[in-house]
């Protein structure tokens, strides 16, 4: 009998603590204004990476905040830090990426509709190596960006960051811009919002010798709720392909001022 009262005393505790839990992520859910974060390398974070080493350096712009939290793995909601995508892009090694600077420069604008500033989620999703196709409807890349894209809550917008791996092949640079029509269009689909804003990064390297037919068509897309800030000019790696620390800070303020941009027109 007394065995009988404790596993039922046990089975109640659980209730209340997994109902605690999930109430808590609804909430953050709801009142963070919520960023997906997708693309390859670039988006994902190399900045500060060397021969597959991070230099562990976080510039004042990329440091933690108990306002600016992030979906791990698991899909659950932390305080974000450096490197952001540290469990998603899981096969390199990730340093810093747009995805912090431009939080907090979200988080000390003026501009910004709701005041005060309210929480900021971030949605990793980035895996570098990856060309457009790889983010197709029907493909593994896509069907994670929407799974936690839907676990994350409604979105503020969609920050992407791809395309220098369709700089290679001249077939797939100039396919790029319907490519990348048809993914926003799916998107929109399929997280139920047909007015998603998603701002794209022209890119500022790439792999291969078609680099600014790829640009001309990422500068090309006329859709709807659409921006393109452009990467050109920001500073390197040695590699030549992935975007140093400080260029990051700076593409992370260029994409708040391009949503906040998007958010007044629209209002």
């Amino acid at each position: 009998m007394m065995t009988s009262i404790v596993s039922r005393a046990l089975a109640l505790l659980c209730l209340v603590v997994l109902a605690s839990a999930l109430s808590g992520h609804d909430q953050t859910a709801a009142e963070a204004l919520i960023f997906v974060l997708a693309g390859q390398s670039n988006m994902a974070g190399r900045g500060g990476v060397c021969v597959d080493r991070w230099d562990g350096v976080v510039p004042p712009q990329c440091r933690p905040s108990r306002s600016i939290l992030r979906l791990d793995a698991r899909l659950r909601w932390e305080v974000a830090r450096e490197p952001l995508h540290a469990d998603i892009d899981v096969n390199k090694s990730c340093g810093v990426g747009p995805g912090m600077p431009f939080a907090h420069a979200l988080l000390t604008s003026s501009l910004l509709p709701r005041q005060p500033p309210p929480e900021i989620g971030l949605v990793p999703c980035a895996v570098g190596g990856t060309s457009i196709q790889e983010w197709a409807r029907g493909t593994a890349l896509y069907g994670s960006l929407v799974l936690r894209a839907r676990a994350a809550g409604r979105l503020a917008a969609v920050l992407w960051y791809q395309g220098e791996s369709d700089t290679v092949a001249r077939e797939d640079a100039e396919a790029y811009g319907g490519r990348m029509e048809r993914l926003i269009q799916d998107l929109r689909a399929d997280l139920f919002s047909p007015e998603l804003r998603l701002i794209q990064v022209a890119l500022a390297s790439g792999e291969g010798n078609f680099t600014e037919v790829v640009r001309q068509a990422q500068k090309g897309i006329k859709l709807p709720n659409v921006a393109c800030v452009d990467g050109r000019g920001l500073p390197l790696e040695a590699d030549h392909v992935h975007l140093t620390t400080k260029a990051q800070v700076k593409l992370g303020k260029m994409l708040a001022e391009a949503y906040l941009s998007l958010t007044v027109m629209a209002d």
